[in-house]
């Protein structure tokens, strides 16, 4: 289908370099390699190679998720689309999926989940500050309209979270380890809890606070690199940046232990995954 005025068009040239924008008959995307005209652009269908006024090419295209989470306006730090996919996975998110989301920021995860969870699906997004609340409501309106399977909650996660039965809670928040008891009260038996924070002492925090409540088992701490490659006729290596440390992720099962059981510290073998196997310790 042709580009139509006022949709979002990214335009990539080839170096990777990005710059997304919205159509407008009057509007113009300005590089340092020369000019192009929205009216160029319009009508036309996404993957066209367009020239700039300097002879520069540029391919225009309709952005996919990882490039407007990239390029979106933010007012906070991100998770990035590498901690997102992991995170979708190991939080088993699918359509019709109920997700709390604690601490929403710009957004670029809100984004992720509306999407997966699909109309049937729903999401609660809490964030402490109003500001955060409506800046993330415009980023999502920006790229999926109207979500209406995204409710954007003004409330603290650490204090009480209403909702009951959900299938994961996700939290990028400072201190996660104060909403491991809202979070198990929220969670059906076997939902997921997924933190995603930016220091080692933190997971550390998260990891003894699931193992001491008696209500989460299967504890995992994961910090995910990406490596790009540069291949060019000849020239086969790594990139060299790469994506380096953005967080730690650390995922959880909830479980429930009849009365009286005592949590596996105390009684032997713990429920933590066995890294090297996949299974259960």
């Amino acid at each position: 289908m042709e580009f139509r005025e006022g949709e979002l068009v990214i335009f990539l040239d080839h170096q990777e370099r990005s710059y997304m924008q919205r159509l407008h008959p009057q509007g113009k995307l300005q590089t340092h390699r020369g000019y192009i005209a929205h009216a160029e652009v319009i009508g036309r269908e996404p993957g066209t190679a367009l020239v700039t006024s300097k002879g520069k090419e540029l391919f225009a295209l309709r952005p996919t998720l990882v490039d407007f989470t990239m390029n979106m306006p933010r007012k906070s730090g991100i998770i990035y689309p590498k901690d997102t996919a992991y995170i979708l996975l190991w939080a088993d998110v699918g359509p019709g999926s109920k997700v709390i989301a604690g601490g929403v920021g710009s957004g670029a995860l809100l984004l992720a989940l509306a999407r997966q969870i699909g109309p049937s699906g729903f999401v609660w997004g809490y964030d402490v500050r109003q500001d955060m609340l409506d800046f993330a409501a415009k980023n999502l309106r920006d790229f999926l309209g109207e979500a209406e399977n995204v409710s954007l909650v003004l409330g603290d996660v650490y204090e009480h979270i209403p909702e009951r039965q959900v299938d994961g809670v996700i939290l990028d928040v400072p201190e996660p380890w104060q909403a491991v008891e809202p979070a198990a009260t929220a969670l059906r038996p076997g939902g997921v809890v997924v933190a995603y924070v930016p220091t080692i002492r933190q997971a550390e925090s998260f990891t003894g606070a699931l193992r001491s409540s008696n209500r989460f088992g299967v504890v995992e701490t994961v910090e995910l690199l990406v490596r790009d490659w540069h291949i060019r006729n000849r020239s086969v290596r790594p990139n060299h940046r790469m994506v380096g440390h953005t967080g730690f992720l650390t995922v959880a099962r909830r479980i429930v232990r009849p009365d009286g059981q005592a949590p596996p510290e105390t009684q032997g073998p713990n429920l933590d995954r066995d890294p090297e196997n996949g299974n259960s310790a």
